[in-house]
């Protein structure tokens, strides 16, 4: 599988399309092993500094941890609910059908013909 250059990684990784010889490796960055790592490691680092001038402010660091928290768990909880939204649109961006997304949990049909199985009486 062909990986892009330096420079085509850093323009990917701030919304860049990269060319079409690299579709397999955009698939595979989109949803393959640890794709969601990834993301949120693509998506959370940039904002660790930013939220380090916090520190800046007078006062106890607890009360600048507190603030930075303020901000980073919204963030992470956001980033994660729109995971599977952010992957279509940037499969999209690249020419790849999005419904090569996983969308169910791979136990998720099992679990559910437990279910069925145990509760279809009620």
């Amino acid at each position: 599988m062909k990986t892009p250059t330096l420079r085509q990684r850093l323009r990917y990784d701030v919304g860049g399309v990269l060319p079409t010889d690299l579709q397999d490796w955009v698939l595979h960055e989109l949803t393959g092993r640890r794709s969601t790592a990834r993301y949120l490691a693509r998506f959370l680092l940039p904002l660790v500094p930013l939220l380090m001038l916090f520190l800046l402010f007078p006062g106890p660091n607890w009360i600048a941890g507190l603030m930075m928290l303020l901000i980073f768990i919204p963030v992470v909880y956001f980033a994660s609910g729109l995971h599977l939204v952010y992957r279509a649109f940037r499969l999209g961006q690249h020419g790849i059908d999005p419904a090569s997304i996983p969308r169910t949990m791979p136990n998720a049909e099992r679990d559910r013909e437990t279910y069925e199985a145990n509760y279809r009486h009620l």
